[in-house]
């Protein structure tokens, strides 16, 4: 049986006093946990103290404030598959929400703890790429803003610091946007073997649809900061159009870098993240109120 080193466990009651009690060294936060318990399991991390934050409601929210949708770091999946406003202004996050585990994964595990875990196959840090959003992170000394396409370093890095905590997740709302997300895993609620999110805003006119900027992010294929930054800079100012969202999707295949594993080959890999960003630049062309 895996059973975990020996660990301090302390219950935050406010914001305040989590970032005191993680002002010690070598502290963990203890959100949903369903990443965090299964590493301490194998002894893959080995905090000394566990900082419990579940108690923190003032961090448990999704509004919206009139230009950019503001996403609370313990707010679960659950919740963001369920809210409405969310729903109204980015369906990629339903899309996304929907492939996210299993519903009881779902109702307790945070957005986060997805972000900070910073795991390769998670779905949420490419949709947030996409999208463009920023990550506020609370210390004792105030907030300090990080674009999300900045948040990770690498492989279950970020940038948060010692004594700090991501408090939300900002996402910026403009008018003509679609988004969707596109994933291909080998079970229902499975880790991707690729996925693609689009989030695209158009000009033009219905007939004549054109490209005023473009946010895609890929997942488990190997894309820096989880974004195809080369295809996103081809569709800037083109026709959104079928032909132009096929040709984006080659250039995400070319430009990631998708690793051999039990999950398929990389001249697969490469394969999906063509045909998953085209399929999801289509579906947001058509959300965003143009067929493409």
């Amino acid at each position: 049986m895996q059973v975990p080193s020996q660990v301090e466990y302390e219950r935050a009651t406010s914001v305040d006093h989590a970032l005191t009690l993680l002002s010690r060294p070598d502290t963990r936060v203890l959100a949903g946990g369903h990443s965090l318990i299964p590493m301490m399991k194998l002894r893959l991390a080995q905090p000394e103290v566990l900082v419990d934050i579940n108690g923190l409601a003032e961090l448990a929210f999704i509004t919206y404030d009139g230009s950019q949708l503001r996403i609370g770091a313990l707010a679960r999946h659950a919740d963001l598959l369920d809210s409405a406003v969310a729903g109204a202004h980015f369906p990629i996050f339903g899309d996304a929400e929907r492939v996210v585990a299993d519903p009881i994964v779902r109702l307790w595990g945070t957005i986060g703890g997805s972000l900070c875990q910073a795991d390769p196959s998670e779905d949420l840090s490419a949709v947030f790429a996409a999208a463009r959003a920023t990550a506020v992170i609370r210390g004792r000394d105030g907030d300090r803003t990080v674009q999300v396409r900045e948040f990770h370093l690498g492989p279950y890095e970020t940038v948060i610091g010692p004594g700090e905590l991501l408090a939300e997740v900002r996402v910026p709302v403009r008018p003509g946007t679609g988004s969707a997300y596109e994933k291909v895993a080998r079970r229902v609620g499975d880790w991707s073997v690729a996925a693609a999110g689009a989030v695209l805003r158009l000009g033009g006119s219905a007939e004549n649809p054109v490209v005023k900027d473009a946010g895609i992010g890929l997942t488990a294929v190997g894309a820096e900061h989880f974004v195809a930054a080369q295809a996103e800079e081809y569709l800037a100012g083109r026709k959104a159009d079928a032909e132009t969202f096929a040709a984006a999707g080659a250039i995400a295949a070319e430009h990631c870098h998708p690793v051999a594993d039990q999950r398929g080959p990389e001249d697969y890999k490469r394969h999906l993240v063509a045909e998953l960003t085209t399929r999801a630049l289509h579906r947001a062309a058509v959300r965003a109120g143009h067929t493409a």
